[in-house]
This record gives C-alpha cells, structure tokens and sequence, in this order.
C-alpha cells in the first residue's frame, strides 16, 4: 500500500536546518525499505524579524523533497499550521515545533507504522536538560507535568492531553477541522483544536513517539508568556470551557467571597509573587497561586 507524508514545520526567528535534514535522512531510509512511499517537508516562516534565521533556513531548499516557504505578514502559529496544510499534497501529515529536537532515529517510522490506529495520532513531548535547571521557572514546570506526558496518561483523556507539538493528522481531516485563527499567539490554540475534533467525532490515538523540549525562556520572558496566554484563556474562556484546569478551577468557586480575596491577595502580592518567579528560586505553589489571581482579576473587569 502506498504511503504518503507531508512533514510541516512552522517556524519563527529560529533555525531548523538540521532537524530538516535529520528528518529528510528518516524518510530516505524508508524510501530504500519501501520505493511507494513519497515524501516532502515544508518549513514555513511566519514572518520573522530575525533576518539572520531566514538566510539560515533557505538552505532547506537544497535539501532533497524539502522547502522554506516566507509569509509576508505574521498571522500566529494556528493561521500559520493552516497554511502549510493547504501547502501540503500527501495523505497524512506531520506537524512538528522547529524548537523540539528529534530525539529518535526511527521517529518517523514509528509514525508510518501507527496511521492505522486513529484519524490523529499524538506522539507527545519529553522535557531534556536544561543548564539553569531548578532556578529556571519554564524548566522546573513542565519537569514537574512531565509524568503525565506518556502515551498511557495522554489517553485517559485523549481530546484534553491533545497538545500541537508533534502530532499526525489526516489531510482531509484537517481540511474539516482546522485550527482556529482567531488566536494570533500561541497558547490553548491546540486545547481548543483538540475540543473540536471530539466535538467532529474525529479518533485520536496518544503514542510515545516523543520530540524534547530543549529550549527553555528566561523566567522574565516566560512571566510575560504566562501574562498573555491568561488573557488569550479569559478571552477564548467560553470556547474551552471544561478543557482547562484553572477555568474548571475558578468555575467551581462558588462563594464571592473567596473570589474577592484571592482578588485581594493578588492586589497586594501580585507584585511580589512576580518578583520572585523571575528571580533566581522561583515555587511552583507561588507559580499557581499568581495565575489563579492574575485570571481572577481579568474576571472583575466584566
């Protein structure tokens, strides 16, 4: 039977050039296993400023079945994954972060080998080192999610463990249900995508087929980050009602009052919660606790 694959990267101010030739050498290899199968990966830049990363990644075009595609204006990573889609001409296709590394020489053979299970299958993410280890905020987040990233406990909710990271989907299916573009920045984009393809009935099957998240923001940078994607969550609160645990969180507090004092409590140490999850220890609990009451006050504004 023949096999098809569009492998597709978006990419902003970074460069992928050996992930891409990494992951052209993976089809190659099965390429000389089975002659049918037909491949091409697209890295497709959503417009970025850094002009040294685009001169880089032009050298994707020389690679065999690959090519560096630049957007004119900047339209976010869910406008931008919609947009390789309609690129793409295979069967399947591949959606990978250009800031994941390849942690696995058989990744896209494992992907190949598992089409059969399901319309989207989601391979899942693993954490990899990082220098500044415990006084580095993302780091010691998404360590601390991490044992809830394997295959086995993606699937006890398959739709709400969906993350855009590294996933397989069908063309067709993301022709139906694409991602929605109202979200300009990254950020519960793919907990929304994957309410949608439960709501499409849409089979989603969770592999350990992992990409490692290597690249960790500074703590200042990743408070900003955690700023904006709160205020994407209270905007878009409606849509991902029952897909987000601080929204589930916040709905179940009943009493008023316990809202005005964590409204309070933020008011008076919201500052110095942030100080310290910039600095060099930042607490995971205090992490929380900021959230709870940044999202809090966004809801006093109604």
């Amino acid at each position: 039977m023949k096999q098809e694959l569009s492998i597709l990267i978006p990419v902003y101010n970074s460069i992928c050039v050996e992930t891409v030739r990494m992951l052209s050498r993976q089809c190659q290899d099965i390429q000389h296993q089975n002659s049918t199968f037909a491949y091409e990966i697209i890295v497709a830049d959503d417009a970025s400023t850094d002009a040294a990363c685009i001169a880089a990644n032009q050298a994707i075009n020389q690679i065999e079945h690959c090519r560096f595609v630049q957007k004119e204006q900047n339209t976010g990573s869910a406008a931008t994954r919609n947009y390789l889609a309609k690129l793409s001409q295979y069967q399947w296709l591949l959606f990978l972060d250009s800031d994941m590394q390849i942690v696995s020489d058989q990744m896209i053979y494992t992907y190949v080998n598992n089409t059969y299970k399901a319309d989207v299958v989601n391979g899942g993410i693993r954490i990899g080192a990082c220098i500044e280890g415990e006084h580095n905020l993302r780091y010691k987040y998404e360590k601390a999610c991490e044992p809830q990233h394997t295959a086995s406990q993606r699937s006890n909710n398959p739709y709400q463990s969906f993350r855009s990271t590294n996933f397989l989907i069908k063309w067709e299916v993301m022709q139906t249900c694409p991602f929605d573009e109202r979200f300009k920045k990254s950020g519960y984009e793919d907990v929304l995508f994957g309410k949608q393809l439960k709501k499409n009935n849409i089979r989603v099957c969770h592999i350990d087929n992992p990409t490692e998240m290597t690249d960790f923001e500074n703590n200042v940078d990743y408070m900003e980050k955690t700023d904006r994607s709160l205020r994407t969550l209270y905007q878009f609160r409606e849509d991902l009602r029952g897909y987000s645990h601080l929204l589930t969180f916040v709905n179940g507090i009943h009493l008023g009052l316990v809202e005005a004092a964590l409204r309070t409590w933020h008011r008076l140490f919201g500052k110095l919660e942030r100080r310290s999850l910039c600095g060099r220890h930042p607490n995971l609990t205090i992490f929380k606790l900021y959230k709870l009451g940044y999202y809090l006050t966004l809801t006093q504004k109604d």
